[in-house]
């Protein structure tokens, strides 16, 4: 083996990474950080947003067509349970997606955003599991052709999650007006 070769085996071991290497180690905590710091973010924003509102108005339409903020706190809640903790985290968790939408005897605001913090909480202990070799393994769910590995599910969860905070911002100044 020439010595362009072996510069060459250590150049990508050095910025590829081999399992188990220091590098490895220090990327996989980088990434976890940020990935955990992100849905604790999102957590955040969503109950600046709600957390003012009684829970009539957690419950109310501003529009007669869409879904009102406790209804999509049910379907966030609902989708990190599935894709992530039925799929990675292997909680059992049965997802009724259906319901989330239209459940007509809906838990009570307090209830739902309890509901969402555990489920938070769970993703970030999931993601903090994750070891560097984790991120690659392949992933398949319901209704999720897009994510065939952890990563990527955990990407699209973090901004599926963070979409419907911005549909929550919304509807809050919306509710404000009526």
């Amino acid at each position: 083996m020439g010595e362009c070769e072996i510069l060459d085996i250590l150049w990508r071991r050095a910025i590829v990474g081999v399992p188990g290497s220091r590098f490895m180690a220090e990327l996989n905590e980088t990434v976890a950080d940020g990935l955990a710091a992100y849905y604790e973010y999102v957590a955040a924003q969503l109950h600046k947003s709600v957390d003012p509102l009684s829970n009539e108005r957690f419950w109310r339409k501003p529009y007669p067509y869409g879904n009102s903020i406790g209804h999509l706190v049910l379907h966030l809640t609902g989708n990190l349970n599935y894709y992530i903790g039925a799929r990675v985290a292997e909680t059992g968790y049965v997802r009724d997606r259906e319901r989330e939408f239209t459940d007509k005897q809906p838990p009570s605001k307090e209830q739902a955003l309890r509901a969402l913090d555990r489920t938070i909480a769970m993703v970030v202990t999931t993601i903090r599991k994750q070891r560097a070799e984790d991120w690659g393994k392949a992933y398949t769910a319901e209704r999720e052709p897009e994510a065939t590995d952890r990563m990527q599910i955990f990407i699209r969860c973090a901004g599926h999650a963070y979409h419907h905070v911005g549909q929550m911002v919304y509807l809050t100044r919306e509710l404000a007006r009526t």
